[in-house]
């Protein structure tokens, strides 16, 4: 009998990796002799890096960069060495982590430091780099991640603009002679389940701002003030890429990526199965086992179960998930390839309580799993 195991991270308690540890114990119990493939996954978002190195064998990378508010900080990158690829999570440079409930100010935050990380990959021989976007405290378009790969953002009196996307307003020109050379000859692909434009009521003001520190009326001013650089951009570049699903991503981020780093865009899920190698794992397996903290309607946004079950789907494969908590509409993803779905608790306890059980809970349920699976193969 052939299982994939192939579960995100369980926030604050566990890796992939570690589910995926706890899951294949679990399971050991009752088929010893199973073939076990564990492939931790992640969805573009917190985590990925860190799935991938597992799965491929790669190194952490760790860069001295500006964080969004130009703080020093260390931060830490993936480094696939013998495919010349780097992962880069937004989120440990420039992430909305990083800041308390007070210092979040969606008009002054920077990509900077995401930038310097893109700089790093490419002294590192980089030929691909994967940027996986969530997480963002910013709201610049990018123009922070440009300003650090050589890009110059200028005011009428051919200043340079101060950091953050409420800046933008005053661009009145762009220069791109010092950008780094290097950057034609790399391939990006932005790991994003976004479909945003850059501007409007579903760009990336309004739908992320309040949720970085902008008030009902920084809104409405940084929405102009990208709306102003998407129109200065496709002056310099001949193309407008404002409306390109995914382009609103990360404060603009995806943006940035798309018109001046001719980035692609994928599923994050999909990205991190591709390198991880999921699709192969699948092959003739009997059943998959996949997971994430709190399992709901929201997971058919493009979080890792909804993933997996599609990949499992197509080769008629059956998923179960094992879930911290089940939420509202859970029951929804059972028309997307998921065939039944479990909580880990066993009874009344603390998020905390299972948090700091989760593996033992994950064995748990696992082995209660391969019991019934057992029995009903009678």
């Amino acid at each position: 009998m052939k299982i994939v195991i192939a579960p995100d991270s369980f926030k604050d308690s566990l890796s992939a990796q570690g589910v995926a540890q706890a899951v294949a114990s679990g399971l050991r119990e009752v088929w010893p002799d199973a073939q076990l493939v564990e492939c931790p996954m992640a969805d573009g978002g917190e985590g990925t890096i860190e799935a991938v190195l597992a799965a491929c064998g790669g190194q952490w990378m760790t860069t001295d960069v500006s964080g969004p508010l130009g703080q020093p900080i260390q931060a830490q990158w993936g480094w696939l060495a013998d495919t010349r690829t780097a992962i880069i999570e937004m989120a440990m440079a420039s992430g909305l982590q990083m800041l308390t409930l007070a210092q979040r100010d969606a008009t002054v935050t920077t990509t900077y430091g995401t930038g310097q990380l893109i700089a790093a990959a490419l002294d590192a021989g980089a030929q691909r780099v994967i940027l996986a976007i969530g997480g963002s405290a910013t709201n610049d378009a990018g123009t922070g991640m440009l300003t650090a790969l050589g890009a110059r953002f200028l005011d009428a009196d051919d200043q340079p603009l101060p950091p953050g996307g409420l800046a933008l307003r005053k661009l009145a020109r762009i220069e791109l002679g010092s950008l780094d050379p290097r950057l034609k000859d790399v391939q990006f692909e932005v790991a994003a389940d976004v479909n945003n434009p850059l501007c409007g009521p579903n760009g990336a003001s309004h739908i992320f701002g309040p949720q970085k520190g902008a008030s009902a009326e920084q809104v409405l001013a940084l929405d102009a003030a990208l709306g102003h650089f998407a129109e200065q951009s496709a002056q310099v570049l001949g193309k407008d890429e404002s409306e390109h699903p995914g382009s609103g991503a990360a404060g603009g981020m995806g943006f940035a990526a798309k018109a001046y780093l001719n980035a692609s865009f994928r599923p994050g899920v999909d990205v991190v199965g591709d390198l991880t190698g999921l699709a192969e794992a699948l092959e003739h397996a009997d059943l998959v086992i996949t997971g994430e903290g709190r399992f709901d309607a929201q997971t058919l946004r493009g979080k890792t179960p909804f993933g997996v079950a599609k990949l499992a789907q197509r080769r008629h494969v059956p998923v179960i998930v094992l879930a911290g908590t089940l939420g509202d509409g859970y029951a929804d993803l059972y028309a997307h390839g998921i065939s039944a779905a479990f909580a880990l608790t066993s009874g009344p306890m603390t998020l905390e309580q299972a948090c700091d059980n989760a593996a033992t809970l994950l064995h748990d349920r696992a082995r209660d799993l391969a019991r019934v699976w057992q029995l009903a193969a009678r």
